[in-house]
């Protein structure tokens, strides 16, 4: 108890700012100090992004590598660590797939330390405008994305063949994506859907579809596969952006980015097609099709259950935490 006072004492000592009354998810980081000059706002914005990426292709590699040289290590040292590590990258292992996912989740802090750091706001801004995690709308609204999202992936499916053929390290699988999937899902919407929207607004705060947009656009810039792979992840940050601007927060974004890499890797592991599913990253025309309009009906349902619910979409009518500037 008394080091968890010592560290909400050592964030609360680094806040200056809170976000204006009133405000969408979006606008949360935007400090309506007239001292504040535009140019210092943009630069804010586009050197927390370029430091958030930067930091995080430097610290994800040294994350996996050190997870998949332990496991080389307690498994015996099978082999040279080269070719393990290779195998592994390419998801042949469940390690591989667990180091990618925890240096996935380095996205995290690395959000967090940005809205603290760099902004000066408090870091529970960058997960709702409540502020903080709203559990119980997560937790319903990923069930009701297993049934939507999963039922229209099952209809897409029609006339393909089922493939059960487990991998060999099945149950490793299972527990690896039980356990971090949700965590890789969880830090790209803290980073794209969070940060990201919110930094790119603050350098242009009039509408905020232009942060909407603009995270989706370096989202999808940042995967790689053919054209409709490309629109794949484009789509998939506008209508997650979108749900992060109308429910204000990230749970529905999390909840429906969790349940589709639940459902992929699920069958992978399932087929025995687990490096397939990883390194082809081409799509057809009518899988984006499917995929999207999976994506739209949960986002849809999501939105229902939010309004059900009555969540705050905005930030209290009043200063919450923090003088607004100092």
């Amino acid at each position: 108890m008394a080091r968890a006072d010592a560290l909400r004492s050592r964030v609360d000592a680094w806040v200056r700012h809170a976000p204006r009354p009133g405000v969408r998810y979006p606008e949360v980081l935007v400090v309506d100090d007239p001292s504040v000059p535009a140019w210092r706002r943009v630069m804010l914005g586009v050197g927390g992004a370029l430091l958030g990426l930067a930091t995080y292709m430097v610290l994800a590699p040294l994350v996996a590598f050190a997870i998949i040289r332990a496991s080389w290590s307690l498994a015996g040292s099978p082999g040279d660590v080269m070719s393990y590590t290779a195998q592994a990258a390419s998801f042949g292992l469940p390690a591989g797939m667990v180091a990618t996912h925890l240096a996935l989740a380095t996205l995290i802090p690395i959000s967090f330390a940005l809205v603290l750091f760099v902004h000066r706001f408090h870091p529970r801004w960058l997960t709702s405008v409540q502020p903080g995690f709203r559990w119980r709308y997560a937790l319903v609204t990923g069930g009701a994305s297993l049934l939507v999202f999963g039922g229209v992936w099952v209809v897409s499916r029609i006339g393909e063949p089922w493939v059960v053929a487990p991998e060999p390290a099945f149950w490793g699988y299972v527990v690896a994506i039980l356990l971090t999937a949700p965590l890789q899902a969880a830090a790209e919407e803290y980073f794209f859907r969070g940060y990201l929207m919110q930094a790119i607004h603050t350098t242009a705060p009039t509408s905020p579809w232009f942060a909407v947009v603009g995270s989706s656009a370096v989202f999808a810039l940042l995967h790689s596969g053919n054209s409709q792979a490309l629109i794949y992840a484009f789509a998939f940050g506008l209508i997650a952006g979108w749900l992060a601007m109308r429910t204000g927060g990230l749970e529905a974004g999390i909840a429906l980015h969790v349940v589709n890499n639940l459902l992929t890797f699920g069958y992978a592991a399932l087929s025995g097609t687990m490096v397939e599913t990883f390194s082809d990253r081409q799509a057809t025309w009518a899988s984006l099709a499917w995929a999207v309009g999976g994506f739209a009906a949960s986002a849809a349902v999501a939105l229902w259950i939010a309004r059900r619910m009555r969540l705050a979409t905005t930030t209290p009518g009043a200063r919450f935490g923090a003088p607004a500037a100092v």
